[in-house]
């Protein structure tokens, strides 16, 4: 099997895993963000190749390289950003990213949207929470997230579009569910903050994504499961 069979086999299963786990719960089937962080320039043009609708990218530069392969390529393939941004580093993505998935902070927030006002854009966003408080994690504390929301909700050049968290690492799939349930809960009493009537709940990743989508997940972040 060549290289560009394996990824269409592990996309093919990855997407009937999360079907399967959405059939199980009877929720809606959510929308798949390929993290391509780990594979190089040719593995990732063959991803687009396979036709995925975002990819995700945690570093700035090599963020703004792969949208730049995404226009080469003319395919329709959203470029997310979903590492920890440095406020410096936050020009290399406005203007260029579909979504931001890691907003934790009050200063980044404000670089973010004098950059999009500047450029007469809106920069989407999502608000990340450390749903485990785990002090070597980003993201706001869950008892802080709402007034955090509330502020971030003011900026005229951000679009808030939901949440996002980044679990604790755990030995088994069952053990992410109480973070999922507890992230699900607050996307849910945030609703009144997001700009859109399609919020995302950013949850789950390779080792978690199915018990993500039958706590809620409106999307999956999965990697490794696609380029092993």
């Amino acid at each position: 099997m060549c290289e560009k069979e394996l990824l269409a086999h592990n996309l093919h299963s990855v997407r009937e895993r999360m079907a399967a786990a959405a059939a199980r719960a009877g929720v809606p089937l959510p929308s798949l963000l390929a993290v391509t962080k780990s594979c190089d320039d040719e593995t990732f043009r063959a991803m687009l190749s396979l036709g995925v609708e975002a990819v995700g990218e945690n570093r700035a530069r090599q963020c703004e390289a792969r949208h730049e392969m995404i226009k080469e390529a003319g395919v329709p393939c959203d470029m997310h950003f979903i590492g920890s941004l440095q406020k410096n580093k936050a020009k290399y993505l406005v203007g260029r990213i579909a979504l931001l998935h890691s907003l934790d902070s009050v200063g980044l927030a404000e670089e973010l949207d004098r950059l999009s006002r500047k450029r007469g854009i809106r920069t989407a966003v999502l608000l990340e929470i450390n749903s485990g408080r785990e002090e070597n994690k980003g993201g706001v504390m869950p008892e802080e997230i709402d007034e955090f929301a509330a502020q971030i909700a003011s900026f005229e050049g951000l679009s808030v579009r939901g949440i996002m968290t980044m679990a604790p690492n755990l030995d088994t799939p069952e053990e992410y569910r109480p973070y999922f349930r507890d992230t699900r809960r607050a996307f849910e009493r945030l609703t009144p903050y997001f700009d859109t009537d399609k919020p995302i709940l950013s949850m789950g990743m390779t080792d978690s994504f199915e018990i993500a989508i039958e706590e809620g997940a409106t999307m999956v972040r999965v990697g490794s499961a696609l380029f092993r």
